[in-house]
């Protein structure tokens, strides 16, 4: 047996002989303290050595003690999760190993609460359906929205095999089930099948609509990024939209002009906008949206540049990040929309970087809420 059964007994005799050591009261006391030391750790070993010693008392823990380290994920700190993970794997692979009972019920009530860290929810997921696949079905159905978006994935793909079986008896059925799926669908492979089998089966697809890409923008620039050096310069656009008004930009005066995308995704290629492929540079982009009452939305942005959104004169993200690669709902914010018109500005900074691969500039934003549901503004032009 593990050494958590003797602890009850021996620390009282402990403490009595050396008067210096607290007897834990539960055991999510115990692994709230320990994974908070793993949860300090950082680059360059920082925080290794205590972290090595906490997970060396996590892993004598019994399988039932699983779920609480997963509530202390923290997936801001990729690392530490990694580190916490390798825990529960290695306490349920013991308890499998030793015929213990898992805690499956518990994993299955831990997965269920979306207010938990997604990777978290995905290794009680994973085990979930080690364990007990036959809940596999399940709880795929009830998955489409899920905010893991590994389950999701999975979710998904579950859901074009049901639509691919219907086509077989009604088409109409099939291209319901194809339908509903691209509203959860986030990979660009999953969503490019889906679409092409609604086609096929005589449908037709609205994306820009379907997911709430916004279209239609005033642009202005280039505004000086030399040196990666303007990113935290505010600009005039960052202090009062004046449509009409020119402003002094990195090669002389510039002013607003209108400009409408017709890419599937949203996607507002700079490179292909401006009269130059700028280097060192920034342009901002401004819209509007209407809603008929107050809201809590998400402002969802792919962008492989640098990049900033104000909502409202409000920033909501920030991230001075250049050709990490980009992607649908790569950056998630919160916003809260007023009743009528909310003004959204985006800021999307290039660098200086000449490598093939570091040329793009360009971005992508939509309105959903916390499911990836389509908001559509009143304004919208079709």
């Amino acid at each position: 047996m593990k050494r958590l059964h003797t602890r009850s007994y021996l620390f009282p005799i402990i403490a009595i002989m050396i008067g210096s050591i607290v007897l834990e009261t539960s055991h999510g006391a115990e692994v709230s303290e320990l994974t908070a030391i793993v949860n300090k750790i950082g680059i360059k070993g920082q925080g290794h050595s205590e972290a090595r010693k906490a997970m060396r008392q996590l892993a004598q823990l019994e399988p039932d003690s699983a779920v609480a380290i997963l509530t202390h994920f923290d997936s801001s700190n990729k690392l530490a999760v990694n580190w916490l993970r390798a825990a529960v794997d290695g306490i349920l692979e013991d308890g499998v190993a030793e015929a213990q009972e898992l805690p499956i019920a518990a994993l299955v009530k831990f997965l269920h609460d979306r207010e938990q860290d997604a990777n978290a929810r995905r290794v009680a997921y994973e085990w979930i359906i080690e364990v007990e696949p036959q809940r596999k079905s399940a709880i795929l159905e009830k998955s489409l929205n899920d905010p893991s978006l590994e389950i999701r994935r999975e979710a998904v793909a579950f859901a074009l095999g049901s639509a691919s079986n219907l086509e077989e008896t009604s088409t109409e059925k099939a291209l319901e089930k194809y339908r509903a799926t691209l509203v959860s669908a986030r990979d660009i492979d999953q969503i490019d099948s889906i679409t092409k089998s609604i086609e096929r089966l005589g449908g037709t697809v609205d994306l820009p609509s379907h997911f709430g890409f916004l279209m239609n923008w005033h642009l202005i620039g280039p505004f000086d990024n030399s040196g990666k050096s303007g990113f935290n310069v505010a600009y005039g656009p960052e202090n009062a939209i004046k449509l009409q008004a020119a402003e002094v930009g990195k090669t002389g005066s510039v002013k607003w002009f209108e400009h409408s995308t017709e890419d599937p995704y949203g996607l507002v290629d700079l490179n292909s906008i401006m009269p130059e492929k700028y280097k060192g540079a920034i342009v901002y982009a401004y819209t509007t949206f209407d809603t008929d009452s107050e809201r809590e939305v998400e402002i969802r942005l792919g962008c492989i540049n640098g990049n900033k959104v104000w909502v409202n004169g409000k920033l909501i993200t920030s991230n001075h990040v250049y050709h990490a690669n980009t992607s649908i709902d790569q950056y998630i914010a919160k916003a809260k929309f007023r009743a009528g018109t909310n003004e959204i500005l985006v800021k999307v900074a290039q660098n200086e970087q000449e490598e093939s691969w570091a040329q793009r500039w360009q971005f992508q934003l939509r309105i959903c809420d916390q499911y990836g549901t389509a908001i559509l503004s009143k304004n919208r032009k079709e």
